[in-house]
C-alpha cells in the first residue's frame, strides 16, 4: 500500500502557499476568493491562478523566504525514512524541495511549476485532464495505481482522499469528510500516522 501525503497544512504546519501570498501577494483577495471556491463559482485552480497573478517577488526572495520560515511537522522525516510516501500537492517543486533540502530529507514529489514574472506569477500545472469525479483537475488523477493510503488537510486533498483506501485528515479535510460521512483517522503529528501504520 502507498503512502500519499500533502504538502501544505499537511507536511508544514502551516499552508506555504498561503504564507507566500501574505508575504509577496495580495491577501485581501483570500475571503473572496475562499468564499468562491466554497460556493462552486471558481475552480481551486482558478483561485490559485488568481493569487499567484499577485506575487512578483523573484524567486530566489520568495523560496528564502520559505525556507526560513516553513515549519516541518513533527515525525515526517521518520516517515519518509520507514514509508517512502510520495508527496502529492498543489504546491510547486520550486518551494517544496528546497525545504526538503533543508531537512536533508529525499522523497518522490509530484507537484506543479511555477513561472515568477515581474507581472505576476503563472503555475505550470503538473495534471491538465478534468477529474470524472469531481469535473475539475485535481489530485486523483495523479495517484499511484494500487491500494493507496491518503494524509492531507484541506480543499484540493477532498477528491483523492475519496478515492483511497485509508485516510488520514486533520482540518479542513477532516470537517469535509465528516459531512460526507466518510470515515478518516485523525492525526496532527506523522508520529499519529507512523503509530497507526506500523
Amino acid at each position: 500500500m502507498r503512502l500519499v501525503v500533502d504538502w501544505d497544512g499537511t507536511v508544514t504546519v502551516r499552508d506555504s502557499l498561503l504564507m507566500v501570498i501574505e508575504a509577496f501577494g495580495d491577501p485581501t483577495l483570500e475571503d473572496e476568493l475562499d468564499a468562491a471556491l466554497e460556493a462552486g463559482r471558481m475552480t481551486h485552480r482558478e483561485v490559485m491562478e488568481a493569487e499567484f497573478a499577485t506575487v512578483r517577488a523573484s524567486l530566489e526572495d520568495v523560496v528564502s523566504y520559505v525556507v526560513a520560515h516553513a515549519e516541518v511537522r513533527a515525525g515526517f522525516r521518520e516517515v519518509v525514512a520507514a514509508f517512502d510516501p510520495l508527496i502529492l500537492s498543489s504546491s510547486f517543486h520550486e518551494t517544496i524541495e528546497p525545504v526538503l533540502a533543508r531537512e536533508g530529507v529525499t522523497a518522490d514529489v509530484r507537484a506543479n511549476r511555477v513561472e515568477p514574472a515581474p507581472d505576476g506569477w503563472r503555475i505550470r500545472w503538473e495534471s491538465d485532464s478534468q477529474c470524472e469525479t469531481c469535473g475539475e483537475p485535481c489530485k486523483r488523477g495523479s495517484l499511484p495505481g494500487g491500494p493507496v493510503v491518503y494524509v492531507g488537510d484541506g480543499y484540493s486533498d477532498r477528491c483523492a482522499a475519496l478515492a483511497a483506501d485509508r485516510v488520514f485528515a486533520r482540518a479542513g479535510l477532516a470537517s469535509y469528510l465528516d459531512a460526507a460521512g466518510v470515515g478518516y483517522e485523525p492525526f496532527e503529528t506523522f508520529f499519529d500516522v507512523a503509530a497507526a501504520l506500523s
